[in-house]
Parts: C-alpha cells; structure tokens; sequence
C-alpha cells in the first residue's frame, strides 16, 4: 500500500501554474516574459514550477543574495528534499520527475561588475525575482548567455517584479513600454500579447530598444529596416532577428491560497502610494525620488513637456561639451538659446578618438560666437587645447575646483564647482522660481539629470561625484553634464586674437 502511494505521489505534477495570469505566464512563448505588478500574484512560485518543469540549467537572481532564501526554502517544499544542494557554491543538482537532469544556480549582483561572475556561463531560464531593484545593466548583460546547445530546449527569461518604489527601478517601464508606460507612442499591449524588440543604434551608435512588427529577421541599410535580403550576402552578426516580449499582470485576488489568508487586509492597509502598487500592481503610483535628489524628477518633466521647436531660433548662448571617456561613454554637445535648450548632439565615443575630432564637432555646431564651455579633467584636455590654440571662444571647465558662491538663499555655499553647476539647474528648473526653462524631451536626458544625489556639511552642499554615480546606477550621466556646462553664463568673444586671450584670462581659471 505504501509503495502504491508513493508511485501515485511520483506520477502527480511536482508543481501546476494556477488558472488564469499564471498559467498564461508559464505557457507564453515569448523570449522575455515580465509576470507580476502587485504582490501576492504567485511571482516566484511561477520561477520555481517553471525551471523544476520546463528547463535545465536555470539561474535563479535577486539583488542582494540574502534574499534568496525564500526562493531556496520553496524549491526545498516542492521537491520534498535539500538533497543535491551546495549552499557554499549556491548550485543544485538535481533531476526533473521526467528524469532530465536539472541544475538550478543562485546569484545576485549587489554592485556593479558582479555580473561579471557569470559572463559564459549560458542557461536556459534566467529568473530576475523583483527585477526592478535590479541595475538595467545588470539584466541585459547577463540576457546575453540565455542559450542552450539541447535541441529543442526553450530558452527564456523570466522578470517578476512590483512597481519600482525608487527612481532607479523607473527602467523596467521603459523595458516593457507598449504595457507599462501610458506615453508610449503606439497601441498599448494587451496582458501576454507578444510585441517584438531589435536592439538598434539610435542616433548617437548606442545600442537600445525599437520595437518592431513582428520576429522576421531584418539588415539595416542606410538606416533604413530590410527584410528582403539574401543571408549569404551578409554576415551573420549583421542580421537581427527581434526578440518577443510579454508582460502579464497578477493581483493577490489571482492567488486564491494567498487571497483566503489575510495577506489581502494587510494589503489594504498600507499607506499610499504603496497600497496601490502592491494591491492593484498600479505602475504610475507614487514612484518616488530619493529624499537627497539633486532634480526632483517632477521638475524635469515639467520643463520638458514645455518644450518646443521654435519658429525662429534666438541667438546661441552658449553650448557645453562633455567628451566621451570610454568606449560606452558618449561624447554630448548641449546648446542653450536663453532659457531653451536644442536638442542634444550625440555622438559614440568611437567616432570622437581625439580631440581635433571633438573639436570639429564643436565648431562644426556652434553659432553666433557662443562661447564653448567643456570639462576639461581628463580627455576633455585635448579638445579645448585644440580651440584655444585656434582662438576660439572656449573656457575649460574645472568642475574639481572650489566654489565661492552662494545658492538663491544666499545661505550655503558649495562643495566645489561641480556641485555649484548642478544646484544652478536645480534652481533654473524649480517651478517656483518660473524660469520658463524648455529641455529636449530626450528620455535619457531625464534620467541623467535625476541621477546625482547631493549631501550638506554645515552650510556647504555636495553633489556625489560623476565616479560614485556610475557605482551606484551603471552609468555615466554624460547628456546632463553637458547641460550644466552649457548653462554656464560667461560673455561671447569677438574674433580679434588679442580680445580671445584677454576675455579667456578674465574668465576662465584653466588659463590662468
């Protein structure tokens, strides 16, 4: 009777996706398949039925690893054992019911690099369990080893997370646009419609998100999509094939061993905006900006909305440039008209190598006799070595040197330049002080301008430093960087040699 019982027990399904968002989840045949928005929806139980059914080698990621414990505890209920489980290695070995050998890993990326550790190593399901406190960074990364050499094999991506309760979770929005962000240009998605991604250059060579028609492989001729093409005339790294993305939302209501517990009350009593984020997976409810913010994200949106091309363009005022400092760092040229801002120009830093070259691009843009306002620490040297020889209006910009100036209050002062440049766009863009500041509606533009956190020491106020920045959120924020030094008020030079020198002795401390 007992061995009945246990051979009735092995041939039962180790796991079942609840009816409804689950099971639509775990069946979607998208490549990318974002599960949740509100909490109690059966998120990381969906994670553990996929890779204990479906899969052979999964990875199994959250930010910090101490919170992979849950996820540990879970599997260890599913398949009634811990046996095959290396803590100290944080690998699982084991076998599916259907006696596919299954190997289940455990990691997590609390800092940028640590994706590193597991460059090459390919899985079949990679799970980001609260995929928004991942870094963007992190995730595509690491989607770049999703294969398998098993013919047949699914090979996926799984992201569950709620809605971002931080301004650096804001990407995941971005990620899963046509069902997440209600500006997004085309028809909103519906829950497990597949909509369909290339990773393209924009205008400026970097790689990022265009979401196409449908999965057909397509070359880029002249910045134009082909699909009717031969593959042998082209390499194979040339043609994109686009990925299919879903996203499917679950409620605590869609998890009925969750909903009869009590866990709904408790949901209901959170304060707001948490309420509607993790009751009804509400994704334009109270995302909020860190308290030590530089520019309130509300500020740049504000001025961004009022942003518009002008009939006619006033006389150029001044233009900031920021040189590229590595290989994924762009080279960003912002122009100020007054109170408004053209759009960005930006340009890879492959196509800027030297400084006669940034330097071509500035001239190539400038007008009216703008002065030129370019960070000089590091490669920005060049450049400006480049203008100043040719007695051009250009200032270097030590943004490492001291400040002697006080904020609107007249009460703090500032840490060094650098801090006295951003707190100046902080004071142009609050409302209160009804500027009329226009920016580019440039999403990366938004972010980078959010990005810095400053800090106060007495009186005296400190942005973080460009080198901390990237630390915290992967990134350089080069298009804000050039926005400051083109805020910078200094007067236009004639073009007579010796008026050049002496107004560039007058303002600007690099040629002191």
């Amino acid at each position: 009777m007992v061995l009945l019982l246990r051979e009735k027990a092995r041939r039962l399904p180790i796991w079942k996706p609840l009816p409804g968002p689950q099971t639509m989840a775990y069946e979607s045949t998208a490549d990318i398949v974002g599960f949740g928005g509100a909490a109690g929806g059966g998120k990381t139980d969906l994670a553990c039925g996929k890779a204990l059914t479906k899969h052979r080698k999964v990875m199994m990621l959250r930010r910090e690893g101490t919170q992979l414990t849950g996820i540990t505890d879970r599997f260890t209920e599913l398949l009634g054992t811990d046996a095959g489980f290396n803590s100290t290695k944080g690998i699982w070995r084991t076998t599916r019911r259907d006696g596919v050998p299954l190997q289940l890993e455990f990691g997590s990326t609390p800092h940028l690099g640590d994706e590193t550790k597991y460059q090459g190593r390919p899985h079949d399901l990679l799970v980001f369990d609260e995929a928004s406190n991942f870094l963007e960074h992190h995730v595509r990364f690491l989607l770049g080893w999703l294969r398998s050499t098993v013919p047949g094999q699914i090979c996926q991506a799984l992201l569950t997370f709620n809605p971002p309760t931080s301004a650096e979770g804001r990407w995941i929005i971005d990620f899963f646009a046509p069902w997440l962000d209600p500006k997004f240009p085309g028809k909103k998605a519906q829950p497990g419609e597949i909509r369909y991604a290339a990773m393209l250059p924009d205008a400026a060579g970097k790689v990022r998100d265009v979401w196409v028609d449908g999965p057909e492989p397509f070359v880029m001729v002249d910045g134009v999509r082909v699909y009717d093409f031969d593959p042998a005339d082209y390499k194979p790294q040339d043609i994109i094939t686009p990925k299919g993305r879903t996203f499917i939302p679950s409620r605590i209501s869609d998890n009925p061993y969750l909903s009869s517990t009590g866990y709904m009350s408790t949901l209901q009593a959170l304060p707001e905006p948490l309420r509607s984020q993790m009751l009804y997976g509400d994704f334009q409810a109270g995302v909020k900006d860190d308290i030590w913010q530089v520019i309130p994200t509300e500020w740049v949106r504000i001025a961004q909305d009022r942003w518009k091309k002008p009939d006619r363009l006033e006389p150029m005022d001044s233009m900031g440039i920021d040189v590229a400092r590595g290989g994924e760092d762009d080279s960003t040229f912002a122009r100020r008209h007054g109170y408004w801002y053209d759009e960005l120009v930006v340009v890879p830093g492959t196509a800027t190598p030297d400084g006669p070259k940034v330097a071509g691009l500035a001239i190539a843009h400038q007008r009216d006799q703008a002065p030129m306002h370019i960070d000089v620490i590091g490669v920005g040297a060049s450049p400006y070595d480049f203008l100043a020889q040719a007695n051009l209006p250009v200032y270097g910009i030590n943004v490492a040197e001291g400040s002697t100036a006080k904020d609107k209050s007249g009460r703090m002062g500032f840490f060094n330049l650098r801090s006295e440049l951003w707190w100046r766009m902080r004071e142009d863009l609050d409302p209160a002080n009804n500027t009329g500041i226009a920016l580019p509606p440039d999403p990366e533009l938004a972010k980078d301008l959010t990005a810095p956190r400053w800090s106060l020491s007495g009186a005296t106020i400190k942005v973080e430093s460009r080198e901390d920045i990237i630390k915290r959120i992967g990134r350089s924020p080069d298009r804000a960087s050039a926005v400051i030094l083109a805020r910078i008020e200094t007067p236009k030079m004639s073009t007579g040699r010796q008026e050049v020198r002496e107004t560039r002795r007058k303002w600007d401390p690099y040629a002191r």
